[in-house]
């Protein structure tokens, strides 16, 4: 039986007359609201009595934190500067090994979850279907998850490895290194960086439309801490490194954008170089057209936008395609793809154990990778699970790891490959220029040259805006207790604290700004890495006692019981039914129904924690609360608690009387 310790029998197989003695000691008790754990369909956010509203504690110290840095960067840049440098030197050196092992956990977790029994478990009631098609799903998740990195990165980074393999991979500028280079591309964009996105939005969706918990960090470990912990300091604490987690990561990516996008500016004016001042005029527009759409809520702004940005992103790709080198990239891709999975174990286990060339490419490259992966996790994450609604585990899985990752490689593979291609025909094209510079000079080099640099400004300017509403959509519901729609004064609050510390990236970087931006991500993700450890263990937990899976195990020990009995007692002519079974002996003898860890979290409650009754057949409260309504006519006294008595189906046997039995 796949349950916590705690609610299985530890003790040596009890007899008969103990096991009908426990049973009898169960019987005195109740289940909440008269449900079986085992057939409770699930609980939906929405359908709890949740008070919403900004805590001051977790809003008001990363407030107080996020003003504190920005003024430190804009009044002191030079010693911001150094304590960074300080701060990511002892990160990776001592803490490097956690953000590459940590990434090989997830991505075997995610696939065990996936392609497991827990596979079948759906992100929601049971029953409920998918809000989103599947084409506005993808758009919507590839939208978030990577958006700026795939113009800035998609060229830049397979090129630089071309030029500069990684330590002991290849020789600079040959066939091998062209291979190589695609394949390290391909591990840093593809299953690795969306297994830590898909675990965050699955814990997320699972607790909030599967267990009725509010959409917080802290709530995933609720199976760990405990309610009363997961709503007081730890589970605050745990919402705060979400959001400062996700303003560096996500402020990281602005940073990025308003480079690329000024030095589209300079390319298509001709103006020359941009100052920071006009840098960081772009970032103020920007801010200000993502803080509108984000105060349009999802369905009316990032999903329109995401549509329109995917639609545009795959016209510039298959543009690329079409008049670049096609013959090239058709037979390259193809390679790099089996290059890329039959060097994937390899490429996880470079690091410094390989010598100290290889731990200065790991810090410079993959751990930086991995922990702006891991910072932009809270969001994206959280983000994922409001849009997966009602998939399973295994429909989410496998398009959330796969999907992404295919279009970034189509992506990165065409991008670098026409980079490296242009450079081995003698264009001049390097990597050892501004990495913001190279997706216009490709450009340039194909038909349309006066066309496209707007069409690509155009596409990384909603990039820029659908990660950043995202973002700050996600730090407003943290910051105000899970709230679905967060106020619009908070959600502008996160959008320019985002702006502040994007500027104070550029200003900190001067003009190795990219080096700046990677240092405070690195530093900032740390204490979140160790959130993402604990967060396996906390969703196992919640997994283990999910009633889908309670069914499985009753279902599994009843077919063996009733197999095994039909055989001995008739042979080949048997059949199977179900009948109530001598106390001890059913289907669900070794499972204990009435243990807190598997009743407690259907309890349904008022706004104030409160027991409060509920009917689960006709789903209404007692007191006439209703999720569109509020609350009703007080309940009677005493009609607030556990439930309506009832016996336990735990006797469960398998012939004589019929009944209804649910069993998936």
């Amino acid at each position: 039986m796949a349950t916590p310790p705690s609610a299985r029998q530890k003790q040596p197989k009890a007899s008969m007359g103990q096991r009908a003695a426990r049973v009898l000691r169960r019987e005195k008790k109740k289940y909440p609201h008269d449900t079986h754990p085992g057939l409770v369909p699930g609980i939906a956010v929405d359908d709890q009595r949740v008070r919403y509203g900004t805590d001051p504690l977790v809003f008001g110290v990363a407030a107080v934190l996020v003003l504190g840095f920005v003024g430190w960067g804009v009044f002191s840049t030079e010693t911001l500067k150094s304590v960074s440098d300080l701060a990511l030197g002892w990160v990776v050196t001592n803490t490097g090994w956690l953000f590459s092992s940590l990434l090989v956990v997830i991505l075997v977790f995610m696939l065990f979850i996936g392609f497991s029994r827990y596979g079948k478990i759906p992100l929601g009631v049971d029953g409920e279907k998918p809000e989103y098609s599947k084409f506005s799903w993808v758009a919507m998740m590839f939208s978030a998850g990577v958006g700026i990195g795939l113009f800035f990165f998609g060229p830049f980074e397979p090129l630089t490895y071309f030029m500069s393999p990684a330590p002991g991979e290849a020789q600079p500028e040959t066939t091998e290194a062209l291979h190589k280079a695609m394949a390290q591309t391909y591990f840093h964009w593809g299953f690795n960086a969306w297994a830590i996105y898909a675990l965050v939005g699955a814990a997320v969706a699972y607790g909030s439309y599967r267990r009725g918990r509010v959409p917080l960090m802290s709530a995933i470990f609720t199976p760990l801490l405990g309610r009363r912990q997961a709503d007081g300091p730890a589970g605050r604490l745990i919402d705060m490194f979400a959001i400062v987690a996700t303003l560096f990561g996500t402020a990281a990516s602005l940073g990025i954008g308003a480079l690329q996008i000024g030095r589209g500016v300079e390319i298509v004016s001709g103006i020359g170089q941009l100052p920071n001042a006009a840098l960081i005029g772009i970032i103020a527009v920007l801010t200000a057209a993502f803080i509108a759409s984000a105060v349009s809520g999802i369905g009316r702004g990032i999903r329109r936008l995401s549509n329109i940005n995917m639609s545009l992103a795959i016209v510039l790709v298959v543009f690329i395609f079409l008049t670049g080198p096609t013959l090239f990239l058709l037979n390259l891709i193809p390679a790099s793809i089996t290059e890329y999975l039959s060097d994937l174990l390899h490429l996880m286990s470079k690091g410094p154990s390989w010598g100290a060339e290889a731990a200065d490419f790991s810090a410079n490259w993959t751990v930086f990778y991995w922990a702006w992966w891991i910072s932009w996790s809270p969001f994206v994450g959280i983000f994922l699970a409001r849009i997966s609604r009602g998939r399973t585990l295994r429909e989410y899985v496998q398009y959330v790891l796969v999907v992404p990752t295919l279009v970034c490689v189509i992506a990165f593979g065409i991008f670098g490959g026409t980079a490296i291609w242009m450079r081995t025909q003698g264009a001049d094209i390097s990597a050892d220029g501004a990495p913001e510079a190279l997706f216009f000079q490709i450009l340039d080099g194909l038909p349309l040259g006066t066309i496209t640099p707007f069409l690509a400004m155009f596409c990384i300017a909603i990039f820029f805006i659908t990660s950043a509403d995202s973002a700050s959509l996600v730090m407003g519901s943290l910051s105000q207790r899970g709230k679905p729609e967060p106020d619009r004064k908070v959600t502008v609050f996160w959008g320019l604290a985002m702006m502040g510390i994007a500027v104070v990236m550029l200003l900190v970087g001067g003009n190795e700004a990219l080096s700046g931006l990677q240092n405070l991500i690195i530093v900032s993700a740390l204490p979140f890495a160790v959130i993402l450890a604990l967060m396996m263990v906390a969703f196992t937990r919640d997994l283990q006692t999910d009633p889908l899976i309670i069914r499985r195990e009753y279902a599994s020990a009843a077919l063996e019981q009733a197999v095994r009995t039909g055989i001995d007692e008739h042979g080949d002519d048997f059949a199977i039914s179900v009948q109530k079974a001598p106390q001890g002996q059913g289907a669900g003898a070794d499972f204990d129904s009435h243990n807190k860890t598997v009743t407690d979290w259907y309890q349904r409650t008022d706004e104030d924690g409160k027991p409060v009754d509920y009917d689960y057949e006709s789903g209404e409260y007692a007191d006439g609360w209703t999720a569109d309504g509020g609350s009703g006519t007080p309940a009677e006294p005493g009609a607030a608690g556990a439930g309506a008595e009832g016996d336990s189906d735990d006797d469960s046997g398998v012939s004589g009387d019929k009944r209804s039995t649910p069993v998936s």
